[in-house]
């Protein structure tokens, strides 16, 4: 990790240190992804489950898990599922609390509102590769149910054995997922986009995945009768902010934390601690040493940075410049510097509170934006399973006071048939 001091960088040179990793504008990958989708679209089953055998290397004869394959959750030990269960009860306590809620007012002879109401047919995509990704899971599924989803479409990656993982389907029948559909990659969000003969189509698709993933949702959202995404995906990233009492054992494993998760991951140590830098720079090395994914977090750490800030406030305007996927404060009285957040996917307060916590099980989403969207998007929360719908009923009264305003506008627009349409109404008031 190279080491900087703020101040005296250029310009240009600061904005070289927080800059990410450039999405390549891959034109064969948006061909191939294109090929992809027009094939499910054409012919549906038959395309999944040649695709299932070309890129997961399984043989299938039916894409739907069966009911004989939840026996496998057997395999899983107490220990492994009261995890789970108590990750679902903190993940689903935050997020009842978090669903927004219908409400209505009175003003002027107009009753205005709005109501919520669900997405009714949401896809959840949930990545395979080296382990289950049950937390994505929780995330996803926990927010559609509170929401009122009326269809839950769960589609994963089959391992080699044409299977799904237990810990996968212990999860899913948790959460209430009856069905899930072992497909992958840019055909399963395909097949969620405009359905199949097994897999009904969707209205709107959520989760991670490689670039094949991100590239179909995109392609899917800018087409007719497709599917809306959940937000913009990028590599996973950390900002930490830590002063000269921060524990730099914590503060190493933060950031080794989130550079293991992929080679494109990026993390950042914005510090007013010279002697913290380096006693970090330290630790890192140690920590890295006993880690399984040293090879990964290595490729991750030469692409990331040691800020020395000259104080907290700069620090913070470094961190809101950058605006992370994952901010991490491990500074004296943390909680009182939550004012100065302005950017950021979800904020990791005070030194017991490592970032993992909220991948996993302190309850908030750990669907967050990256690569700079926390300056405009939020995290996933129920609202993102549901549409806001306005509503307005005006009484007699209420046409006659909001009436000649609405006329006057219109006339200034030049629309005159949206006058005529409270001038008639007013007319017959007055006759």
């Amino acid at each position: 990790m190279q080491t900087v001091i703020w101040d005296k960088l250029s310009i240009a040179e600061q904005q070289q240190v927080l800059a990410r990793s450039q999405a390549s504008d891959d034109e064969a990958l948006t061909s191939q992804v294109k090929e992809i989708i027009a094939n499910v679209r054409q012919n549906g089953d038959k395309a999944l489950l040649e695709y299932a055998a070309k890129f997961d290397g399984a043989k299938l004869d039916s894409l739907l898990v069966s009911e004989d394959e939840y026996k496998a959750i057997e395999s899983l030990n107490n220990d492994e599922k009261q995890a789970i269960l108590t990750a679902i009860d903190n993940i689903r306590h935050y997020h009842n609390i978090s669903c927004p809620k219908s409400f209505e007012f009175e003003r002027n002879g107009a009753k205005l509102g709005k109501l919520y109401r669900p997405i009714e047919k949401v896809g959840l995509y949930i990545p395979g590769g080296t382990a289950p990704l049950v937390s994505t899971l929780l995330m996803l599924a926990i927010p559609a149910t509170i929401a009122g989803c009326e269809t839950k479409v769960l589609v994963t990656p089959p391992g080699k054995n044409g299977f799904v993982n237990p810990a996968i389907l212990f999860a899913a029948k948790a959460c209430g997922i009856d069905a899930i559909y072992k497909a992958g990659g840019a055909q399963a969000v395909a097949a969620l986009a405009f359905g199949t003969e097994s897999i009904p189509k969707v209205y709107k698709i959520f989760g991670p995945g490689n670039k094949y993933v991100t590239e179909a949702k995109i392609q899917v959202s800018q087409t007719h009768n497709g599917a809306a995404l959940d937000m913009p995906a990028g590599p996973s990233e950390v900002l930490v902010i830590a002063d000269d009492k921060a524990n730099p054992i914590f503060v190493a494993s933060d950031l080794l934390a989130q550079a293991e998760h992929d080679v494109a991951a990026q993390v950042i140590l914005v510090t007013t601690s010279t002697e913290l830098a380096s006693k970090v720079q330290q630790e890192v090395e140690r920590q890295t040493a006993y880690l399984s994914r040293k090879e990964i977090i290595k490729q991750s750490l030469a692409k990331s940075a040691v800020i020395i800030a000259k104080d907290l406030a700069e620090a913070f305007m470094i961190s809101n410049q950058y605006a992370p996927e994952h901010l991490i404060l491990q500074i004296a009285n943390a909680e009182d510097y939550l004012p100065q957040v302005i950017n950021a996917g979800s904020v990791f307060v005070g030194e017991w509170t490592p970032e993992s916590v909220g991948d996993y099980a302190s309850g908030t989403n750990h669907v967050l934006p990256t690569y700079g969207y926390a300056q405009m998007y939020s995290g996933l929360d129920v609202i993102a399973f549901m549409k806001a719908i306005s509503f307005q009923n005006l009484s007699a009264s209420g046409i006659q006071t909001l009436g000649p305003v609405v006329e006057t506008l219109a006339d200034l627009e030049g629309l005159d048939a949206h006058k005529n349409a409270v001038t008639v109404r007013l007319q017959h008031l007055n006759s």
